[in-house]
């Protein structure tokens, strides 16, 4: 260590800096840095030859010189014999530290037991921060004294453009002596290298002059030979073995280095633009262009670096590194994406440039760091997305194939061999967000990468369906990308793409056969072996139940697409599918003469009938969850889908009309079409010259229905339709506006959502068309399961008031005679019959006085109708009893009571009347609010004998409704606690049926939510036996509905004991008045 502090003591004698006496004493600053060396050198030269404790360094310095051939005593040059005392302490110490490192390598010390936790001893070659900061100040003086001003033009950067110091500098550097620049340049080179090699002193050289040794090297290894010389020996060059070892060093460097300081150093290697300014922002001097050859090596440099293993990263870093976002970090983004995207003319080819980039540029996508993260994203978006563009066959290649590869893999293949691997959760989740954030992020659609994403788009959607049925956290980004993929591709392209997705052509699952998607560990998905079903029940159910939830999870992703018109095509080009269906169903229906057909014909005859019979079904399954999952708003966004979605309806009309049947769904969707038409001509909406031109396509179609439908009214009005439209509304007959009235609905479908059309008076549907039957043997309150009109969306099943379907019926005026809706409401005709009983009903709401009067009446009509096989009339029928019980409870309860209890010899009849008797008794009990201890006493009663009776339905009802009850009792409640407790006990020990022993389980946890805190001041008694019976049901009782109601209960009670045991405290601030 003495060694080490007499050579850094010698090192700080010779770069002691210039006194500031010799800067004011009117001397230059050439002059006074001169000066300093001279003297500097001079107490060199004299602190060396005098001290015993410097023999070692003397002889250490003496032995480097035999070694070295470079060291010229008779220069003239004062700086360069500086440079030279400078480089060769800096060898000596170099050397003196390599020696004790390897020493302290061969003999380590070994550490202190007694101190075991002290620290481990350091290496010889660490030094003080003092002496870091003496040999940062030496290289400082070699660099500028000795390598910076033999640099070519153009060559790093300039020691004028650095400081005003650095122009006195190259004033004192004298170049027309011995040694030749080139030389001083290559052993100034060298001795940093050297230098370098140790890691203790590589840091202070590469940290602050790592662009300058660079420049160096470039120079020596690739300047070109001038042909001809100045006159001085400065152009003589170096040899070919001296060039050759420059660029070694060179290479070598650049490997060693953290790239990214090295991309930078390149870049500012390479200089300013060709054609600099001659001012510059700032008042500074202008960048020196660099020279041809340089140019042209940074740029082979740089294309090598990009080239090796993490280069793409390492070049992003290297300009990224230290931006903190905003306009400016986009601009950087969009640069550096675009550097990436284009080959350099250095490569050599396209291809395998491509091939190394391509890689590199996806794993930019996957950086933790949110700050590196968010830069690396953007840069790798927009560099896919330029190759995407400009390269689309090595991005198709390179890029988009890996990229999706995992999807590729989940459906290549089958799994009848076993041995195949499936696609892990870690493959699958970086795909989908790759991908999500590529297309989706990116945003820029193109060709190529809208194919690229078709050849996958089943696998992403089977993916998706996973997702809906899991919890998962990539459902929002497979949505997201499915949505952005039918958003931007072509709609011909999206059409067929979403009938392929619902299997209208042919089956489709999305993975290889034999593999299902399964949960992963982390959320995500992965790729498994399906277990074989060997029940064919089991696995037809599965293939039919999956096929169905593909099409539910389609139908919620149109649901998603608010602000696109594909749902609307997609569904007008499945009604004209269902309108073609039709026409060929009579082809298909025609008697085939199969005796002459061999076995192997027949059989193809046959299975081309059933798939086509699947392919109906398919269709239909399709639009009925069509209608039944988006609103008709988002189906007919505009004036034009209407009038396609008309088009469809006659059609279908026209067709029956060809075939010559005329069945009721048939006569009902003609009647609605050309209801809707008159509607739209009748100035529902203003419609303009293109909507009349749209609606063109109508005109065939009416004119057939007019020359081929029975009826003449039906003809007349065709006519009239056809007239109107041809003239663009000019004729206008009275027919169109009087259908229109007649086929009035809340929301014309030819508006926007939000826009609601005038509400126009309605006749009753009995008189809406004279030859109009209504078909009672199918219940008009579930018109979707139909077989042939269930797809076809009933614009007036869309308004609905309470939960009961308004067709096509708008409610009577105030105006009408109570007598007139008294008949109504005995009229055969279901909707006129509905109506009624709903004015009726409102008309003691309201509380009408005639209705009033009359209550009598109403509770025998309403009575007489809850007998009804129609939803539409027993559910109005249930909520007119709901509003007497509510207006006049004594006279009406006691009425109800009795029903309830009775029964009539058809058993079947007596038990669906008793249960809506029920449902009455239940919005009753709903109703009586604080009335409830009141009027609820006979209830109870009928409740309770209710839960003996021998069919388990009625038993299961009178529970429903006694828990109803019963959580409205409060305090009323104990006295009856006992009898409650029993009866609940022995139903939920001993009853067989699992939906009475459920409905048990169930008063207790109404009752208990109902009594809340006051739980057990009212069942103190019996809280126990009720806790012992929900714990036999958690137990024993085979039923999961019954123990999962149980838990609940349970759940119940642990709140109420927790708050009786545990009351909150509550700060209160009492005043007492004392006396």
């Amino acid at each position: 260590m003495k060694m080490t502090t007499a050579l850094i003591k010698s090192i700080s004698i010779l770069t002691k800096p210039i006194r500031e006496a010799q800067l004011c004493d009117g001397h230059s600053t050439q002059t006074a840095l001169v000066s300093a060396l001279q003297r500097n050198l001079s107490e060199l030269q004299e602190h060396m030859s005098r001290g015993e404790e410097l023999v070692e360094a003397r002889q250490l310095l003496e032995e480097v010189k035999r070694e070295i051939t470079w060291v010229c005593n008779d220069t003239d040059d004062l700086t360069w014999s500086f440079v030279q005392e400078c480089l060769l302490l800096l060898l000596c110490l170099a050397r003196h530290l390599n020696r004790l490192l390897e020493a302290f390598h061969q003999n380590p010390t070994a550490p202190n037991s007694a101190t075991p936790e002290a620290a481990p001893p350091l290496p010889p070659d660490v030094l003080s921060v003092a002496q870091q900061k003496t040999l940062g100040t030496v290289l400082q003086f070699v660099v500028t004294l000795g390598l910076c001003p033999y640099l070519a033009p153009g060559v790093g950067v300039a020691l004028g453009l650095r400081s005003a110091f650095g122009a006195a500098v190259e004033g004192a550097v004298r170049h027309d002596v011995a040694p030749e620049g080139e030389r001083r340049l290559l052993n100034t080179t060298n001795v940093l290298l050297e230098v370098s090699a140790l890691s203790s002193l590589a840091t202070p050289v590469f940290t602050r002059h790592l662009g300058d040794i660079m420049a160096a090297l470039c120079q020596l290894a690739y300047r070109p030979k001038r042909p001809e010389g100045d006159g001085t020996n400065s152009n003589k060059g170096l040899t070919v073995e001296e060039r050759k070892s420059c660029k070694e060093a060179l290479h070598n460097l650049l490997r060693k280095v953290y790239q990214p300081i090295v991309i930078k150093e390149l870049l500012v290697l390479q200089g300013g633009p060709k054609r600099a300014s001659s001012g510059s922002r700032g008042g500074g001097k202008a960048l020196t262009q660099a020279p041809t050859w340089l140019r042209r090596l940074c740029g082979q440099l740089l294309s090598d670096r990009l080239m090796q293993p993490q280069g793409v990263q390492a070049v992003v870093r290297a300009i990224l590194e230290g931006t903190g976002g905003g306009d400016s970090d986009w601009r950087k983004c969009d640069a550096v994406a675009k550097i990436l995207a284009a080959c350099p003319q250095q490569s050599l080819s396209a291809q395998s440039y491509y091939s190394q980039v391509c890689p590199q540029v996806l794993e930019l996508l996957h950086f933790k760091d949110k700050l590196t993260a968010q830069q690396f994203q953007r840069v790798a978006t927009r560099a896919a997305l330029i190759m995407v563009q400009d390269r689309p066959e090595f991005a198709q290649r390179f890029l988009l194939f890996p990229l999706l590869s995992p999807l590729h893999h989940s459906a290549e293949g089958t799994g009848d061999d076993l041995s195949q691997d499936g696609v892990q959760e870690w493959e699958l989740t970086r795909c989908i967000e790759d991908v999500y954030k590529i297309c989706v992020v990116g945003n820029s659609p193109s060709e190529v990468l809208l194919k690229a994403l078709a050849d996958v788009i089943s696998t992403l959607f089977s993916l998706f369906c996973f997702t809906k049925q899991n919890v998962s956290h990539l459902r929002t980004s497979c949505q997201e990308i499915l949505i952005w993929f039918l958003s931007h591709s072509e709609h011909p392209v999206a059409l067929s793409q979403l009938k392929h997705l619902c299997g209208l052509l042919g089956e489709v699952s999305g993975v290889k056969h034999g593999f299902q998607f399964s949960p992963g560990s982390e959320g995500g998905a992965i790729l498994t072996i399906r277990e074989l079903i060997s029940d064919e029940d089991d696995a037809l159910y599965e293939k039919v139940s999956g096929e169905q939830w593909r099409v539910q999870c389609l139908v919620q992703l149109l649901g998603e697409m608010k602000d696109s018109d594909l749902p609307g095509e997609f569904f007008l080009l499945l009604l004209q599918d269902l309108t073609a269906v039709a026409a060929e169903q009579e082809e298909v229906e025609q008697e085939v003469d199969t005796s002459s057909m061999t076995l192997l014909e027949l059989e193809q005859h046959l299975l081309g009938r059933v798939s086509g019979h699947g392919q109906r079904l398919a269709l239909l399954q399709v639009l009925a969850i069509m209608c039944d999952g988006l609103p008709y708003t988002q189906l007919l966004r505009k004036p034009t889908q209407v009038v396609g979605f008309i088009v469809s309806m006659l059609q279908r009309a026209c067709v029956s009309l060809e075939r010559g049947t005329d069945s009721p769904v048939e006569s009902q969707t003609l009647r609605m079409g050309m209801g809707l038409v008159a509607t739209l001509l009748s100035g529902a909406t203003e419609l303009t010259a293109d909507d009349y031109s749209s609606m063109g396509e109508l005109l065939p179609h009416l004119e057939q229905i007019s020359q081929q439908h029975p009826e003449p009214f039906i003809q007349e009005l065709a006519s009239d339709l056809r007239a109107t439209i041809a003239t663009h509304g000019a004729y206008h007959p009275k027919t169109v506006p009087k259908t229109a009235t007649q086929h009035s609905t809340a929301q014309s479908p030819a508006q926007p959502a939000g826009h609601s059309s005038n509400s126009l008076p309605a006749c009753t549907q009995s008189s809406r068309f004279p030859s109009r039957q209504q078909d009672h043997s199918k219940p008009i309150s579930h018109p979707k399961h139909t077989t042939d009109s269930g797809a076809t969306p009933k614009v007036n099943d869309i308004q609905t008031t309470g939960g009961i379907p308004n067709y096509g019926i708008s409610e009577p005026s105030s105006s009408k005679a109570f007598s007139e809706c008294l008949l109504e409401a005995c009229d055969l005709d279901v909707p006129t019959r509905a109506v009624a009983l709903r004015s009726l009903t409102r008309s003691v709401k309201d509380g009408d006085k005639e209705a009033l009067q009359n209550k009598d009446k109403l509770l025998t009509l309403f009575l007489e109708n809850l007998e009804h096989e129609d939803s539409f009339v027993y559910l109005s029928a249930i909520q007119g009893l709901a509003v007497l019980v509510d207006t006049f409870p004594e006279q009406i309860l006691q009425r109800l009571l009795g029903e309830y209890q009775t029964s009539s010899p058809e058993r079947e009849r007596a038990l669906e009347t008793r249960l809506k008797v029920g449902e009455v008794l239940m919005r009753a009990s709903r109703a009586m609010g604080d009335l409830a201890p009141h009027y609820g006493r006979p209830l109870i009663g009928v409740f309770l004998s209710g839960t003996r009776d021998e069919d388990s339905s009625v038993r299961a009802s009178s529970l429903s409704n006694l828990g109803e009850l019963c959580q409205r009792l409060n305090f009323s409640l104990g006295p009856l606690a006992q009898e409650l407790s029993t009866c609940l006990t022995a139903l939920i020990k001993t009853d067989k049926e699992a939906e009475v022993r459920r409905a048990a389980v169930h008063v207790i946890a109404l009752v208990l939510r109902g009594l809340s805190d006051k739980t057990t001041q009212v069942l103190g008694d019996v809280l126990l036996e009720l806790y012992r019976a929900l714990k036999w049901v958690v137990r024993s009782d085979p039923d999961e509905v019954a123990v999962l109601h149980a838990q609940l209960a349970l759940e119940e009670l642990d709140d109420v004991m927790r708050r009786f045991i545990f009351p909150q405290q509550k700060l209160e601030k009492r005043i007492v008045v004392l006396p």
